[in-house]
């Protein structure tokens, strides 16, 4: 197990209906600008498996200070305004990540299935 000093933002979305693709669009054009923003780790977009109305927004930052420098800026704003405006409903929640799992190469993997079959059974 590495341990690491990081932070993660998670965003709950609803989508308007209708809104997937204007939605996806919008997300394009931001992560690729979030990329170059300093303390940016990586992002991920997912889409439920239950309801395609609902979604999440993952990002990982260095530091809090990192993220909410960026989030103050009137670039994260601009780039977030269409984004939103497919947005029905939406909740924020902010972690400091206190430990986390590499593979050893240094990428992040998944759990292997049968372990995992393990822990629901």
């Amino acid at each position: 197990m590495t341990e690491r000093a990081g932070f993660r933002v998670l965003f709950l979305l609803t989508l308007k209906p209708g809104a997937q693709e204007r939605f996806l669009a919008a997300y394009e054009a931001v992560r690729w600008a979030v990329a170059r923003v300093p303390g940016h780790l990586g992002d991920q977009v997912c889409q439920s498996t239950e309801d395609p109305e609902e979604w999440l927004l993952t990002s990982q930052w260095r530091s809090a200070e990192d993220f909410l420098a960026w989030e103050r800026t009137p670039e994260h704003r601009a780039l977030a305004a269409p984004m939103l405006a497919a947005v029905a409903r939406r909740r924020s929640q902010r972690y400091v990540v206190r430990r986390e799992t590499v593979g050893r190469t240094g990428t992040r993997r998944a759990e292997p299935a049968a372990r995992t079959a393990d822990l629901e059974g």
